[in-house]
């Protein structure tokens, strides 16, 4: 073993320069420090801290650019490419990204993280020395998590969805409380790496929480109330609905409850925008 392992950090002196760059050495194997990769900081007569990788042709080489992960270190990655064949690339702060697996994301391509979304990862090499991203497990999740407490129940919450299962999904919220949302608490599945905002609707005792999605009733009514409306608007002020409506005809054209619709039609009436009269409703 040399200890020039892809994925690490090492201290290494300056061998010989090149017409492209320098090559490092730790007395056994030499490493190219290409051109690109040597910042303003460099000295040839002193060590040079490196971070090693393999570049586009998969031969070893060093950047003098050190990332936030290596193997062993986690943080926050973002996706800048999405294969279907192959799975996404993150960016880990170097001039080549890093490839997570299809292996390790979801069955189902929709959830795949999207450009943007960001993974919270470290590094790992195959049987080939090659590198890869590799997902944070729920004990690594766990392990930098915070609890919450009482006094943060019905605050609102930001997080990105770490663990997707079909009950439903968990997030790390930027205070870093474990997060899961159920699936009834979701009008759709967020991908992995998602950005999501909710509001906490229970404090367990471990500190972790459960997450809404779904607006509060006021804030849902609101939107409700304004689909209702823009839709009486595209048809002159008038629609062939009202409170007595099918609950089917109601979904069907507005994709939402009678109870919700009710309410949110209410709402306009109480404030002088609409009338019903015989399974009609209109503007005033």
């Amino acid at each position: 073993m040399t200890g020039l392992q892809p994925g690490t950090i090492a201290q290494l002196h300056v061998e010989r320069e090149a017409p492209f760059g320098y090559f490092l050495s730790n007395g056994e194997e030499d490493v190219l420090l290409h051109q690109s990769e040597i910042l303003e900081s460099f000295d040839p007569e002193e060590p040079q801290t490196v971070f090693l990788y393999q570049d586009h042709q998969g031969r070893l080489s060093a950047t003098m650019t050190i990332p936030t992960i290596k193997i062993g270190t986690y943080d926050w990655v973002e996706v800048v490419e999405v294969k279907e064949e192959l799975g996404v690339f993150v960016n880990i702060g170097i001039s080549k990204d890093i490839l997570v697996s299809k292996d390790d994301l979801p069955a189902l391509l929709t959830l795949w993280p999207a450009i943007g979304d960001k993974l919270y990862c470290t590094l790992k090499t195959d049987k080939h020395n090659r590198l890869f991203g590799r997902l944070a497990t729920e004990d690594i999740m766990r392990a930098i998590a915070v609890p919450a407490t009482r006094k943060d129940f019905n605050k609102n919450v930001s997080g990105r969805a770490y663990r997707l299962l079909k009950i439903g999904s968990f997030i790390l919220t930027e205070e870093n409380y474990i997060g899961f949302i159920h699936e009834s608490q979701r009008m759709q599945e967020p991908r992995l790496g998602q950005k999501v905002e909710g509001r906490i609707i229970d404090v367990k005792p471990d500190g972790s929480i459960n997450v809404s999605l779904l607006k509060r009733s006021h804030e849902a009514m609101e939107d409700d109330s304004d689909i209702i409306y823009r839709y009486m608007e595209s048809r002159g002020g008038k629609m062939p609905y009202w409170d007595k409506s099918a609950p089917e005809d109601i979904d069907a054209r507005f994709h939402m409850s009678k109870a919700s619709f009710k309410r949110a039609l209410g709402k306009l009436m109480k404030e002088g925008k609409v009338y019903q009269k015989e399974g009609w409703s209109y503007f005033k």
